[in-house]
C-alpha cells in the first residue's frame, strides 16, 4: 500500500517511474490488512493524524466507485478497552486532532458500546477491501506510465546508480536494506468467517495491548481480529489464537460463535520507533526518499505520505544534488524501491502538500 500509492503518486505529478518489488501485491502484508481507516500503533501522532487526514478524505473519494477501487464508507465503533475506559473527551491518546477532523465523529452513547466499555466513538470511515485496492493501484500507476517490475533488491546504493531518485518503501525490509535495526515486526493473526449479517465495524481496543477485538465487514467475508505481538516473524497461524479470537468477538457478536471459517490470516506490521519519512544522500552520491516504519496504520496514512514524498522528490531534483541515474525514479516496496526517473513531464513547481483535500 505505501509503496503503490507513493509510485502513483509520483507517477501522476509526471515522474518517469518503476516499482521494484520481491513479491507480487497480493503476497505482501497490504493484502492481509482489514483496511480499516484509523491511526494505530504509529509515531509520531501529530504527523499520523495529519497523514491520515489526507488518506481519509482521498478513501472517501475513491468510495464512490467501491467495486473498481475497493474502499467504501462503513459506520462502525471504536470502543475503548475496559482497562482504559474513561470519557472519550479525556481520552490521552494522542488522537484529539483525528477526533476532530473526521466529519460526523462523536462519543457513542452506552448502547452503542459492547458490554463491558464505557467509552468510544461512532464515526463513518473508509474501509477498504485491500486485495481489490491493490489491484487498482497497480492498475492506475500502468495508466500514469509507471510499470513494477518483480526484482528483489539488494542494495540502495545500486538501485540508485539506475535512478535519479530511489524511494525506499521497502517495509520490515527496510531492517536490512538500509539497514536499519530499529525496524521490527509487530504480528498480527486474524480469521476470516462467513458474515452472518453484521453491517458495521466494531472495534474493541487498548493502546499498547497484544490483543483487541474487532469485526470489520468485507466484501469476501468478515475480518475477525486480533493480535499485535512485538518482534514475532511467524506468520503461520496459530489455532488457539484464532480460537481465542472467534470467541472474544463472539462475546460481542454470539452468532459468530457458530459462523464458517473462510481463512486464516497472518501478517508482519512494520514498526519502528517512529515513521522515517526523509530524504537522504546514499553513499555512492544517490537520492533517496526513505518511506517505511508506519506500523499498523499503512492503509490509514498512505495517501497523506504520498505527498510528502511527491514534495520530498521535487526538492531532491530541483536541488540537483548526487544521483548518477538516467532520470528514472526506482521505488522498492515490502520490500519495494520506487525509482523515479528525471524531471517530471511537464511539471510546474508546486508547494509542499497543504491541508488534506477531496482527490
Amino acid at each position: 500500500m505505501i509503496g503503490l500509492t507513493a509510485a502513483v503518486a509520483l507517477a501522476e505529478d509526471g515522474h518517469r517511474v518503476r516499482v521494484l518489488s520481491r513479491d507480487a501485491a497480493g503476497g505482501t502484508t497490504s493484502a492481509v490488512a482489514g483496511g480499516l481507516c484509523w491511526p494505530y500503533r504509529i509515531r509520531p501522532y501529530e504527523q499520523a493524524v495529519r497523514w491520515a487526514v489526507r488518506s481519509f478524505h482521498v478513501l472517501a473519494g475513491l468510495a464512490r466507485n467501491p467495486e473498481e477501487t475497493g474502499a467504501r464508507m462503513v459506520t462502525g465503533t471504536m470502543a475503548q478497552a475496559p482497562a482504559t475506559a474513561g470519557r472519550p473527551e479525556g481520552t490521552d491518546d494522542g488522537l484529539a486532532s483525528w477526533y476532530d477532523a473526521v466529519p460526523g465523529l462523536r462519543p457513542a452513547r452506552p448502547d452503542e458500546l459492547p458490554e463491558g466499555c464505557a467509552s468510544g466513538w461512532r464515526a463513518r470511515t473508509p474501509l477498504v477491501d485491500m486485495p481489490t485496492h491493490l489491484h487498482y493501484l497497480e492498475g492506475r500507476l500502468a495508466a500514469a506510465g509507471g510499470d513494477v517490475e518483480r526484482y528483489e533488491v539488494t542494495s540502495l546504493e545500486a538501485a540508485g546508480r539506475a535512478a535519479d531518485v530511489v524511494v525506499n518503501c521497502s517495509g520490515l525490509g527496510a531492517r536490512d536494506l538500509v539497514p536499519d535495526p530499529d525496524v521490527h515486526p509487530v504480528q498480527g493473526q486474524l480469521v476470516i468467517v462467513a458474515n452472518p449479517g453484521i453491517e458495521e465495524w466494531s472495534v474493541t481496543a487498548a493502546p499498547g495491548a497484544t490483543e483487541t477485538t474487532y469485526a470489520l465487514p468485507q466484501p469476501y467475508g468478515l475480518v475477525l481480529g486480533g493480535t499485535a505481538q512485538e518482534h514475532a516473524w511467524s506468520r503461520e497461524p496459530d489455532p488457539a489464537v484464532a480460537e481465542a479470537i472467534v470467541a472474544r468477538c463472539a462475546r460481542h457478536f454470539p452468532e459468530l460463535a457458530r459462523a464458517r471459517i473462510l481463512a486464516h490470516r497472518v501478517g508482519l506490521r512494520p514498526a519502528r520507533s517512529a515513521v522515517r519519512l526523509v530524504a537522504e544522500r546514499l553513499p555512492g552520491g544517490a537520492r533517496c526518499v526513505h518511506n517505511y516504519g508506519h506500523g499498523g496504520a499503512g492503509v490509514t496514512v498512505a495517501w497523506g505520505c504520498a505527498d510528502e514524498v511527491v514534495h520530498l522528490v521535487r526538492e531532491a531534483l530541483d536541488a540537483g544534488w548526487g544521483g548518477t541515474g538516467p532520470g528514472r525514479l526506482a521505488a522498492p516496496r515490502c520490500p519495494w524501491r520506487a525509482g523515479v526517473s528525471g524531471p517530471p513531464r511537464e511539471r510546474s513547481r508546486a508547494p509542499a502538500p497543504g491541508p488534506a483535500r477531496p482527490r
